[in-house]
């Protein structure tokens, strides 16, 4: 019997991220680092100060003066409830009637709902969890991140069953609503910390006319409920027509919300969600990662990224592996559409080379490839991507861990 050390990882091999890679976009933002508002009262501007202070003294005359949201009370005097005043006030342009008139309807409809419960309540949705509407992961500032995929719908039976009646829709509604408000428990609420989730939308498959009137009452019931809840919008797998429709609603957008969207046709996923999530953050379906199932074994071990350019084949060596050790690998190229295959070479002359896994062309639709191997003997594992038959540049992420063995 055996007994295995500790979890030890090897250094990291080549080869490093190359130029900043090419992401076909309709709107590619400036800066893919979002910037939460400033919620450091000592930073807003002497209008703004002055706008929270009369939101606080109209609350304090109205029947809302104990109120709470998300367990924190608005007149609490400190900076979480500044956190959730201060959403209130951006949603309305810091018009204090307008901010004051908001809370006072976001507080009956939460009392009527029961949203602060809704967390606990078991909803029936088993079927729902980790494939429509789930929180997964964070982005590289911290962002707790909500993805959403309705493209299951087009199966008439599976719409029927979650939408068929108005009952169902409310039930529905009631889950969605549930999902964000776990998101939003992750948020800090505080001058300087996470106050924002990320929203993912896949639009891939998604049947617009059958779910117009549930996106309706979704996005409606989210605009005047949780204001400045979501730091930026990034839409994947994008239809062609989606660049007319919004080149054609776009001049009546703000600065503000435009700079909040990020929309990324097919083809381009894994691309464009590497800029803000890193990969072992990103769901396997996406051409990330992460696995549902990883959460049990605690926070995601690091990957690293790098870039298969078109034309190029790339191999990843990692050496200095020990005979009896064992070494456990993920690695994805986003679109895959390329050969690829996994070598052990002993480092005694002699020796002959293990093909571990054979070449073989990996499906654009495949996810990333989990293995282990162990060698008898010393040497070092070779994969190779190969992206020869192919001039499109695509991104690529890895991450391995080596066990070593030890008599009891």
């Amino acid at each position: 019997m055996e007994q295995k050390t500790p979890l030890q990882t090897l250094p990291e091999a080549s080869p490093k991220p190359s130029k900043k890679s090419f992401v076909t976009s309709l709107m590619a933002p400036r800066n893919p680092s979002f910037q939460e508002d400033t919620y450091l009262v000592s930073n807003l501007k002497s209008s703004e100060k002055k706008a929270l202070q009369e939101l606080k003294d109209k609350l304090s005359a109205s029947d809302s003066a104990s109120a709470a949201m998300w367990g924190i009370p608005l007149l609490g005097n400190d900076e979480k409830a500044d956190v959730v005043l201060l959403k209130f006030l951006r949603a309305r342009d810091f018009r204090v009637p307008d901010s004051f008139a908001m809370i006072t309807k976001c507080l009956a409809w939460r009392k009527e709902f029961g949203a602060d419960g809704v967390v606990e309540e078991d909803l029936g949705f088993k079927e729902l969890e980790g494939v429509v509407a789930y929180m997964h992961g964070y982005d590289k500032q911290g962002h707790p991140v909500c993805y959403n995929a309705y493209g299951v719908f087009k199966d008439k039976e599976m719409y029927e069953r979650i939408f068929g009646d108005d009952e169902k829709l409310k039930k529905f509604l009631r889950w969605r609503v549930q999902v964000l408000e776990r998101g939003i428990n992750a948020l800090h609420f505080k001058a300087g910390g996470i106050n924002s989730i990320i929203q993912v939308t896949d639009l891939k498959d998604m049947p617009k006319r059958e779910l117009r009137v549930a996106s309706n009452q979704i996005l409606s019931l989210f605009q005047d409920n949780y204001p400045e809840m979501v730091a930026r919008k990034i839409f994947i797998n994008v239809p062609w027509y989606f660049s007319v429709l919004y080149s054609m609603f776009s001049p009546f957008l703000t600065q503000r919300t435009k700079s909040k969207f990020v929309i990324a046709k097919e083809g381009n996923v894994a691309e464009t969600l590497y800029k803000f999530i890193r990969p072992e953050d990103v769901p396997v379906q996406y051409g990330g990662l992460s696995r549902l199932s990883d959460a049990q074994n605690g926070p995601p071990k690091p990957a690293s990224e790098f870039t298969v350019k078109g034309g190029e084949k790339v191999n990843i060596q990692i050496e200095g592996i020990e005979a009896d050790a064992t070494i456990t690998w993920d690695i994805v190229v986003g679109g895959w559409d390329l050969e690829y295959t996994a070598e052990f070479v002993p480092n005694a002359e002699g020796s002959y080379t293990i093909q571990v896994e054979k070449p073989r062309k990996v499906m654009p639709s495949e996810e990333a490839i989990h293995n282990s191997f162990t060698p008898r003997e010393a040497g070092k594992m070779v994969f190779s991507v190969d992206n020869s038959a192919s001039r499109r540049k695509k991104v690529a992420a890895y991450r391995y861990i080596v066990r070593k063995s030890a008599p009891v």
